[in-house]
């Protein structure tokens, strides 16, 4: 399977960076908000473009492990379907790890259509990266910035 690269701008960054920063020493949580295209090359796996980072309730209240609040992901779910936009993905913080999927985070992974991001706060600046997760299997994308 080939991944979708992933759009986001400068600024949906910075969103996500603040959230982490402002969440520690708790894991953040949020949702990943744009849509998909698909290339001309039928070879291709097309783009997912974020157009939003929705911050999110980690309702498991914890430094290592996220649960996204449910009724935070049904209004964002809903608010995206209204406006002709999906649900792209989640993105969390490890606090101070890698920015690299947990056996934890492997397991929560349900959907693999989804991207995974992860930012760590590890290093200053923290670090952003991205991930598809289908059936066990950690695949990295590519994460473009604009």
């Amino acid at each position: 399977m080939q991944s979708r690269r992933l759009v986001i701008t400068g600024d949906v960054e910075q969103q996500i960076v603040a959230h982490a920063r402002a969440c520690k020493p708790q894991e953040m949580c949020g949702l990943l908000v744009g849509h998909t295209s698909t290339d001309s090359d039928v070879t291709s796996a097309g783009t997912n473009r974020v157009l939003e980072f929705h911050p999110c309730r980690n309702v498991a209240a914890s430094a290592i492990v996220y649960t996204l609040d449910p009724k935070d992901y049904m209004r964002i779910e809903q608010s995206a379907d209204d406006r002709g936009l999906a649900v792209l993905g989640v993105v969390h913080s490890h606090t101070h790890t890698e920015a690299y999927p947990s056996p934890t985070d492997v397991a929560q992974a349900l959907d693999p259509l989804w991207n995974y991001a992860i930012v760590s706060l590890k290093y200053d600046p923290p670090r952003l990266r991205n991930f598809r997760i289908v059936a066990g299997e950690i695949s990295e994308t590519a994460i473009d910035t604009i």
